[in-house]
């Protein structure tokens, strides 16, 4: 077994389709941004706002380097835009981006205060963003799933993938 890294632009359903996967799976469960807020003992708009945005995606690639065992990891939306990083995550399991449109992700995340990156951008920088991550995920994540659909078919769809690289070791 390899672990399966969920990746996309915020508001796509990485950690509610994640925590879903992992009960299906059987596999442990970790929301990354969770995971760095517990251990850097730290909101993440603190460490944004003392740290800076760099320092935020250093600490992203250094845990998930620490759940490369067997584990579902629901990525921040700027993890795998790091090209070591996905280079990482492709090497100890697999890398899925769950493509869900703007509007749904923006839907999602408009009011969400524990996310530095809305807080200060309108909508239309915001969609410039996600335009721009969306040509980086399709780049470095293995996989693609459609995340505009329901949460039985996201799950059941990354199964089979995960199912199939586990087999095969490739996509």
């Amino acid at each position: 077994m390899s672990s399966v890294y969920l990746c996309g632009f915020m508001g796509c359903g990485k950690s509610h389709v994640g925590r879903q996967l992992a009960a299906a799976m059987n596999r442990n469960f970790i929301d990354l941004d969770r995971y760095i807020v517990n251990n850097e003992r730290m909101t993440i708009p603190f460490i944004f706002e003392k740290y800076g945005e760099p320092h935020f995606r250093k600490l992203e690639a250094k845990y998930i380097r620490e759940l490369s065992d067997d584990n579902i990891v629901a990525t921040g939306g700027g993890a795998l835009i790091n090209d070591e990083t996905a280079e990482y995550a492709r090497k100890s399991g697999i890398s899925v981006y769950i493509n869900t449109s703007f509007d749904i992700c923006y839907g999602r995340i408009k009011n969400d205060t524990n996310r530095p990156i809305v807080v200060n951008s309108s909508k239309k920088k915001l969609h410039e963003l996600y335009d721009t991550r969306d040509e980086i995920y399709r780049r470095n994540a293995m996989c693609m799933v459609n995340g505009c659909t329901t949460d039985t078919i996201i799950v059941d769809e990354i199964i089979k993938l995960v199912r199939f690289f586990e087999k095969y070791g490739h996509l």
